[in-house]
């Protein structure tokens, strides 16, 4: 149980003591229901706004909520469970009361990890927790170490991504309990699987949030952001909500990691930004007991945030450069990677950031730091994620946006470059499913998310014309949702058995050759040579040998470049020889393994 001064906490002798931050109210009742039976009972302010009660004789289990100023009735912002949804009565929970039988759990080392993102309402037809650890065997064969769960704080309605969560210490009810979520972490480890967590500190979502009514002092004009007025992380209150928030997840859960979503959307101009402080906390409090592992989402590319083990952060350049070798989409921020891609995705592979400082043609602002001096395991890179995906106005897939050997190059390079690779959902057998935005809003709120996520493509050529906008599909319609959910049966049909076949052999190979080479490789020494359509990169070691990956990106054949030194680990071509590569094929060569 991580204890905390915001919420709800039983002392194990039935006596719950109650705390709330509310600096803008004039009084605070704590309304307590056992039973049917509903108590209300004044809190007793205690200065700089927080309010608290002590009450005996509370069960697990009991709801709560707050009445602010005799006007409104709130549920608990550090709420640990609400069943009834964003609007509802908060529900008291004993953590201590699950029975963890993972102690021996350490994790798994840093470049251990190949992550495979998932949203748990899609996963499978059920979209829950417990239909989620059914599954998880069938990730452990293929190769997956780590799942990333997209966001589980409670949002308002029953579908949703997650990134407009409101209650962000609350799992969302509609994928089972939170004892289900520590069964499902649990099992994980049991099975050998690290679980990490994607989180929201940026902004709350637009319904369901009352803090603006009670504490105004959460937020700041200062800033503002495309939803509203910036979260005021400089208050020290609300800098503790969030850090003790990361902790809870992880002393509380016990997920071995956390993704912490668009840090360069969080505002902070003080002395040391909060998200600093953050980990600082997560790698001196249970960063000392296990593998816990910090990945950043920042478009700002800045290496100084990577400097300390076990943070990385989602390499977006690396993904950029891929999609336009893939599709040839130039359209949007891809117009900063339609310029030379291959020679741009070889300096990611080699030094990380593509922006290292260069100027956006995008933005037309500078972006970026100078990276090449960052281990390999700071950059995690992919080629679908559910940005990637879900941010197109049709979510389609690259395997119906590109061709089969194309496609196969890509996942070749991922599974087997030094970076950390992730996985999206289905990317494994090629899933058909588009990965559409849905959400579940009502009235004048879901007509405006309706009519804006059509006007945010207007842009663009393909759906420049009012009616073809009206193709992008509603948000909120549950067939949107439905629509995106995995069909686990397809990954046994022959046309995705295949590529099943094919992630299996590349994640064995990841496993049997380039583990054991990447805490070997020289940080800052690795280099890349474009020639025509072939990319080579070299990874050296601190033995005087290599890792090497060629690849031949275009749909004719070419000359192989001389590899001196190191086996042969995987090719994607059957048979190929040794002067010449085949269209799309990718080779990657090992450093021998020493007696």
């Amino acid at each position: 149980m991580h204890r905390m001064p915001f919420g709800a906490e039983l002392d194990g002798q039935g006596q719950g003591r109650f705390a709330l931050w509310a600096p803008s109210a004039k009084s605070v009742v704590l309304e307590t229901i056992v039973a049917g039976a509903s108590e209300q009972r004044p809190m007793r302010p205690k200065g700089r706004g927080w309010y608290e009660t002590l009450v005996s004789d509370l069960p697990p289990g009991a709801r709560y909520r707050y009445r602010i100023d005799d006007e409104i009735d709130v549920p608990d912002p550090a709420s640990r469970f609400n069943p009834d949804g964003v609007d509802g009565p908060s529900l008291l929970m004993d953590p201590l009361q699950f029975q963890w039988h993972d102690d021996g759990w350490e994790g798994h080392p840093w470049h251990e990890l190949v992550i495979y993102e998932l949203h748990v309402g899609t996963f499978t037809q059920q979209g829950t927790y417990a239909a989620l650890v059914e599954r998880l065997p069938d990730l452990v064969k293929l190769g997956i170490t780590a799942l990333e769960l997209l966001p589980l704080a409670t949002f308002p309605g029953t579908r949703g991504w997650g990134y407009d969560g409101v209650l962000v210490y609350a799992p969302h009810p509609a994928y089972g309990t939170p004892d289900d979520l520590k069964r499902l972490v649990q099992r994980a480890h049991e099975l050998g699987l690290s679980v990490l967590l994607d989180v929201v500190y940026n902004h709350f979502g637009p319904e369901g949030n009352y803090l603006g009514r009670y504490a105004r002092e959460f937020f700041t004009s200062k800033y503002c952001t495309p939803w509203g007025d910036a979260i005021d992380v400089r208050n020290p209150t609300v800098r503790q909500f969030f850090i003790q928030n990361a902790l809870y997840w992880l002393y509380e859960y016990r997920f071995d990691g956390l993704r912490i979503d668009a840090i360069h959307a969080i505002q902070d101009d003080g002395p040391r930004h909060v998200i600093d402080e953050l980990i600082d906390a997560v790698q001196d409090g249970p960063g000392r007991e296990r593998q816990i592992h910090i990945v950043l989402e920042n478009h700002r590319n800045e290496a100084k945030r990577l400097r300390r083990p076990r943070v990385s952060q989602w390499n977006d350049d690396f993904h950029h450069a891929m999609h336009v070798i893939l599709t040839g989409e130039v359209e949007g921020y891809y117009a900063d990677y339609a310029e030379e891609p291959l020679a741009k995705l070889g300096r990611s592979l080699a030094e990380g950031f593509i922006y290292q400082g260069e100027r956006s043609t995008v933005s037309g602002e500078k972006r970026g730091e100078p990276s090449k001096h960052l281990p390999a395991s700071a950059f995690v890179n992919f080629v679908q994620n559910h940005d990637q995906i879900g941010n197109r106005a049709l979510g389609e897939r690259l395997a119906t946006l590109t061709r089969p050997e194309p496609l196969a190059a890509a996942y070749a390079i991922l599974m087997l470059a030094p970076q950390l690779p992730m996985l999206f959902m289905g990317d494994e057998y090629a899933a058909p499913q588009p990965f559409l935005y849905f959400c579940d809003y009502t009235g004048d709120l879901a007509k405006a998310v309706r009519d804006g996520r059509r006007s945010e493509f207007a842009s663009f050529a393909s759906f420049s014309d009012e009616t073809l906008r009206e193709r992008i599909p509603d948000p909120n319609a549950r067939s949107t949702f439905e629509r995106s959910t995995l069909r686990w049966s397809e990954r046994e049909e022959p046309e995705h058995r295949k590529w099943l076949d094919l992630a299996t052999r590349l994640l064995e190979a990841r496993r049997r050759a380039i583990f054991p080479v990447i805490p070997k490789l020289v940080k800052g020494s690795a280099y890349y040579e474009v020639s025509d359509h072939v990319l080579s990169i070299t990874w050296p070691t601190r033995a005087g040998d290599a890792l090497r990956l060629i690849a031949n990106m275009s749909s004719e054949a070419a000359s192989a470049p001389a590899v001196e030194g190191g086996s042969l680990v995987f090719s994607t071509a059957a048979g190929s020889n040794a002067t010449e590569l085949r269209a799309w094929e990718v080779r990657v060569f090992a450093p021998e393994r020493r007696a």
